[in-house]
């Protein structure tokens, strides 16, 4: 017995030290980048905008842990498609964005795109659509630049309320885990040979976002600046709670993945929809069938457009 579990062992140890091996010697170009740099004090960020220029508002899209400007790709294919102009971008240290000085909470993110925006000549009015983790970021920005913004669309977003944030701190405290052993994953090539797989692009995107999701998925730079925002979660949420609420005259979305069932993922939906239920013009949404990735791609990217219409519409 004892010798079967040492050739285990060892067979084990052999094929983790082979996948590591592989991995290293898996070189990954990264894509060529769609959108366009600019200078934010010494450091390069990108911004890739689509759609015409219509005079409509912009809508300005921010990304959730992990994210970067890919992860809107389907979102913005269907917006042009509409006639509808956006930018979405990667925030330091993320995709192809240079990195910025710690930490990477909320008020270093909302600081750096406020110098991206300036720095491209983006000066609203704009449409704010944030998914997952940027729910804790949005607010910030609202509350700086609120003659900019008509309106928020939230997608499967995370709230900053204290009573949410008392009930995901056991998830918070694993996500953490999880986010540094991603990194450390990242950093030994573990990923770059599943960047192929499903797991590498779990949205649903078109080619050249999906190109580039693959490749950040297997990156260790961005991995790694990924985990320290994620490690930032509770300052940035306390953050977003010490900034106003929404004005209830801005119409405000809210598109959940998945439909409403009764039990704790209910009362999360909750949460999530409640600064829509606040607004005088509200707008929720949950999305049978979707799951927090695949919201963002090609199969559900329509039900976000409709939110954001919505907002356009009544704002």
């Amino acid at each position: 017995m004892l010798s079967f579990t040492v050739r285990a062992a060892a067979c084990l140890s052999l094929a983790f030290v082979a996948w590591i091996a592989l991995g290293g010697a898996m070189s990954i170009a990264a894509p060529q980048p769609r959108g366009k740099f600019y200078d934010v004090g010494g450091r390069n960020m990108r911004l890739v905008c689509e759609g015409p220029a219509t005079g409509s508002p912009t809508v300005l899209l921010e990304a959730g842990a992990f994210g970067f400007a890919a992860d809107w790709g389907a979102v913005q294919e269907a917006l042009t498609a509409q006639g509808i102009r956006s930018c979405a971008y990667d925030r330091a240290g993320m995709g192809y964005s240079d990195p910025g000085p710690l930490p990477r909470d909320g008020n270093a993110i909302e600081g750096d795109l406020e110098k991206l925006l300036a720095a491209a000549g983006e000066k609203g009015p704009f449409v704010l659509v944030g998914h997952s983790m940027a729910g804790m970021r949005m607010p910030l920005f609202a509350a700086s630049h609120a003659d900019a913004v008509v309106g928020v669309v939230l997608v499967d977003a995370a709230s900053p309320s204290p009573d949410m944030m008392k009930r995901a701190e056991t998830f918070v405290r694993t996500f953490v885990a999880a986010s540094r052993w991603a990194a450390r994953g990242a950093a030994l090539g573990l990923y770059k040979p599943l960047k192929g797989t499903r797991l590498g692009d779990k949205i649903g995107l078109p080619p050249q976002a999906s190109a580039e999701k693959r490749w950040a998925f297997a990156d260790k730079s961005h991995n790694r600046t990924a985990a320290r925002e994620v490690e930032a979660w509770r300052p940035a949420a306390e953050q977003a709670l010490a900034a106003p609420p929404y004005p209830k005259s801005w119409p405000v979305a809210a598109v959940t993945a998945g439909a409403l069932t009764p039990g704790a993922r209910a009362e999360w939906k909750k949460a999530q929809s409640a600064p829509a239920e606040a607004s005088e013009h509200g707008y929720v949404r949950h999305v049978e069938g979707a799951s927090h990735n695949s919201l963002l791609g090609r199969k559900y990217a329509h039900e976000i457009v409709k939110a954001v219409q919505f907002v356009i519409a009544n704002g």
